[in-house]
């Protein structure tokens, strides 16, 4: 039922979907006072509370564009995408140790791989979503030409290491909360949030480069303008140091379009098994 849901919905032009999103948004706002509080919680410690209605219909277009995204023809697809700023990226795979590109929950991050993919092959690391009916979906939508998809396991770790010696690239969402054992506390703007230090590994045993990029969602429909930047933190010290390290450039990003950060997902659950999470000032020290 989902699948054929978001396959009619991927006939409908882009501008009709984040029209229709925008609404969608303020109707999951108003009727669940969890999804409310978190988004609220989330974005007002942030400091972007100003921005709080158009984070509630930037959330509504999240969800519906996903429709586009995944299921319409990728030469459609990528149509609407307004590459900026790819000579920051392709001098960094000219050096030849590999790419790491780092992609948070920022605007409509789910066409950037493809974007990429268009340039050159792309291995994601992919973790199957926790409703069933979604699965399908994702992965036909993220198992297309040049984008190879990486598990989010021991074995797909290797993959990915395999892939930056070899020089090429790869995708990660570092706001993403890893499984215990797989992260540690590092500040996020001010609340220590469980945090991947995947991305410092295999930065640290392939020499690769790291490059920031996000999708920012253009007004009434025009599609999205990609960009990527430049990643300008030190990974020196300890896993929660580069763990710090990796949120601050997250926190730079997301300044550049606060009201498209995806301010509801639960970014500071703490994983099964993981340690409490410590205070904001043992983070700091």
């Amino acid at each position: 039922m989902l699948i054929k849901l978001f396959r009619l919905l991927s006939t409908f032009p882009l501008p009709v979907l984040h029209k229709l999103g925008g609404a969608l948004g303020w109707v999951v706002y108003l009727a669940s006072p969890a999804y409310r509080t978190r988004l609220k919680d989330n974005i007002g410690r942030a400091g972007y509370s100003d921005h709080l209605r158009t984070a509630i219909r930037e959330s509504g277009k999240n969800i519906l564009e996903l429709a586009f995204i995944w299921c319409a023809p990728p030469e459609q697809v990528l149509a609407t995408a307004h590459i900026e700023n790819w000579e920051i990226a392709q001098a960094a795979l000219d050096a030849g140790h590999g790419v790491i590109f780092l992609t948070p929950h920022l605007g409509c991050f789910e066409i950037i791989a493809q974007a990429i993919a268009k340039r050159l092959p792309f291995t994601v690391l992919y973790r199957p979503p926790r409703k069933a009916a979604l699965k399908p979906l994702m992965e036909d939508a993220r198992a297309r030409h040049n984008l190879l998809l990486a598990p989010a396991n021991l074995a797909g770790v290797r993959t990915l290491l395999k892939t930056l010696k070899k020089g090429a690239a790869i995708g990660l969402l570092p706001d993403q909360v890893p499984q215990q054992g797989e992260g540690v506390w590092a500040n996020f703007f001010g609340k220590p949030a469980y945090t991947m230090t995947l991305p410092a590994k295999l930065h640290q045993m392939t020499g690769a480069a790291i490059i920031l990029s996000y999708a920012e969602r253009l007004p009434k429909g025009a599609g999205y303008a990609i960009r990527f930047v430049r990643f300008e933190q030190k990974l020196d010290g300890t896993p929660e140091q580069q763990a710090n390290s990796i949120n601050i450039s997250m926190e730079k990003l997301i300044a550049c379009c606060p009201a498209q950060y995806f301010w509801s997902y639960n970014r500071y659950k703490s994983p099964h098994g993981a340690s409490a999470a410590p205070t904001n000032q043992e983070t700091n020290a």
